[in-house]
């Protein structure tokens, strides 16, 4: 017998979600704990891809194009579990809140989606996929995977990053420049021998400042931005002169941008900084890479780029999803609909591979990976209820 799709049980699935740490690369556990849940709740096919999303259809009338629900299934690390007022892996519920982490950001409204979608079993005019994705809070490959391996086809993306109840059109991307300075190490009593890296670092931070001060606006999504985060030394040693300087820059980029164009725009503005001064010294412009590893075993080196997008506001699909979803506590007003602050999953889905891509979800934005994250249990009990009402709308849009 099928476990019941109700709220109480979704919450207590959230709970044990939330007591399974799942760091990008270590999402194995918890990925088998939602298939198994899937199972539970009657899901027609399940299955893992070999970078370890976990993919889950209810079968619909065949009426409608699918409409895919989408929450990613790693996190961020917890910090200094002491720092935290309830344990950060215990799911506690008290106050009136869900705690931990991932109970916003995102287990709580994964749990939320995958019971909405077993709700909807024999009742929907299209297929209901519950695709939860992997790596999401590192450049987003699960869903980068999952949509270039194709055979889903949904007709729209809902993505379940918190919204605080209203309709999410888009977001700006994000990049990680690095400038990577050369020079030639040395004793730091000789300095006559050495070229020193660190000499290039002050042209390096007027060249950003200069790009940050010209960043083009967005009427929605606002202003793209960027700002020096770090610098990485090599040797370590403090008395040796580095023969390698690496600046970190964080770039919110606007949908229209490529990484492509950024480095190239980097790299004109430091030559303009530097001038002549630059004899012993190389430098080169990079948007930040890493190997990443699934759980499965599977490796990939990847540009840590995450896309942007942005859905026009009167788009039918966008109006439907408003309508459909309302305001909590009146629903004859439409929700209000805007862009989120951070990155998600739909630059993938909707940025690059063109899906029609929303967001909905409870939870508020200030609390994602901090040591305070929390989500309103009454208000995800209404965002639980409205799942049902915005997938049957998107699904009656899209068959016309």
């Amino acid at each position: 017998m099928a476990k019941e799709p109700s709220f109480e049980n979704a919450l207590a699935f959230a709970q044990d979600l939330i007591r399974i740490p799942s760091l990008s690369g270590e999402e194995g556990e918890v990925v088998a704990r939602i298939r198994k849940e899937m199972d539970a709740l009657g899901y027609d096919e399940v299955t893992i891809d070999e970078v370890g999303n976990v993919v889950g259809v209810v079968s619909g009338r065949g009426e409608a194009p699918p409409v895919l629900l989408n929450c990613h299934v790693d996190v961020v690390a917890e910090g200094d579990p002491a720092e935290w007022e309830y344990p950060p892996f215990s799911g506690t519920v008290e106050g009136g809140y869900l705690h931990g982490r991932g109970s916003m950001d995102i287990k709580g409204p994964l749990a939320m989606q995958t019971y909405a979608a077993a709700a909807l079993a024999g009742n929907a005019p299209g297929d209901v996929i519950a695709a939860h994705t992997v790596y999401e809070e590192k450049g987003g490959w699960g869903m980068s995977h999952l949509m270039k391996s194709g055979g889903l086809n949904p007709g729209v993306v809902i993505i379940g990053e918190a919204t605080q109840g209203d309709i999410a059109i888009g977001h700006r991307g994000r990049g990680e420049m690095e400038v990577v300075i050369h020079g030639t190490a040395g004793h730091a009593s000789a300095p006559e021998r050495a070229r020193n890296s660190l000499d290039l670092v002050p042209a390096v931070l007027a060249a950003i400042e200069e790009v940050a001060a010209g960043q083009d606006s967005d009427s929605v999504l606002g202003q793209a931005s960027l700002v020096a985060t770090g610098i990485d030394v090599l040797p370590e040693s403090r008395n040796v002169i580095p023969d390698r300087v690496t600046v970190v820059g964080d770039w919110r980029v606007l949908p229209s941008m490529t990484d492509g164009g950024l480095i190239r725009t980097i790299e004109e503005a430091i030559r303009r900084q530097v001038g002549e001064g630059m004899e012993g010294l190389a430098y080169e412009v990079r948007m930040a890479s890493e190997t990443q590893t699934a759980y499965t075993g599977v490796s990939e080196h990847r540009n840590l780029f995450s896309p942007g997008f942005l859905m026009d506001g009167d788009d039918p699909l966008v109006l439907a999803a408003a309508k459909a979803v309302g305001r909590r506590g009146q629903d004859d007003e439409p929700a209000v609909t805007r862009p989120w602050t951070f990155a998600t999953d739909g630059g993938w889905s909707q940025g690059v591979f063109g899906l029609p891509t929303i967001g909905f979800a409870p939870g508020e934005e200030r609390y994602a990976h901090t040591n305070r994250e929390r989500l309103d249990v009454e208000e995800a009990r209404w965002a639980f209820g409205k799942h049902r009402d915005l997938i049957l709308a998107l699904q009656a849009e899209l068959a016309g």
